[in-house]
This record gives C-alpha cells, sequence and structure tokens, in this order.
C-alpha cells in the first residue's frame, strides 16, 4: 500500500455521531473559537501582553477540553467496538494518535 492510498483511507474513515456527544463537541470548539476570536481582538487593540497571555491559555484549556472529550468518546466506542470485533490494530493507532497529541 502506498503512502498516498493509506492516507486516502483515513480520509474515507467516518463516525456517525449521536445529536449530543456532537453537540457538546462543537460547544467546546465554538468556545475555543469566541476565545481565539478575542485573542485577535484583543492584540488589534493593542491589549497588554499578559492579559492576551491569559487569554490564549483559556483557549488553550478550551481546546484541550474539546480534545479530551473527543478521545474519551473515542476510546469507550470506536476502540471499544473494534477490540470487542478482534481488530487489535486500532489499539496501534490509538497509541500513535497518543503520541502526536502528547508532542
Amino acid at each position: 500500500m502506498t503512502e498516498t492510498t493509506s492516507e486516502n483511507q483515513k480520509n474515507l474513515r467516518k463516525k456517525n455521531r449521536i445529536v449530543s456527544e456532537k453537540t457538546l463537541l462543537l460547544q467546546r470548539l465554538n468556545r475555543a473559537e469566541g476565545q481565539i476570536r478575542g485573542i485577535k481582538k484583543m492584540l488589534e487593540n493593542d491589549d497588554y501582553c499578559p492579559d492576551i497571555l491569559i487569554q490564549t491559555s483559556a483557549a488553550t484549556a478550551a481546546l484541550n477540553s474539546f480534545a479530551k472529550e473527543l478521545l474519551t468518546t473515542h476510546l469507550k466506542t470506536c476502540v471499544a467496538k473494534d477490540l470487542t470485533e478482534g481488530n487489535t490494530k486500532t489499539l496501534d493507532e490509538i497509541v500513535i494518535t497518543l503520541n502526536k497529541m502528547l508532542k
């Protein structure tokens, strides 16, 4: 399998999320997006550096919250299902994903 084929297969994978899961994830992303817009406005308004840094920290926390929620859901649904079906390659995938996340 070529690298291109592997990348194409990754792009074809989908997960049908229940409405409550999608809503929660979108709320977390919207919060982060709003904070990032706030940071941009603070910079445009020449706000004081420490104030911008504090807002940046809040945006980072919001994105981390999103990532933790998505990871938890992934482990409880996708990974659990694959393991139940005997697909242990999912463990390799999650290890690679965690290594990328924790750089």
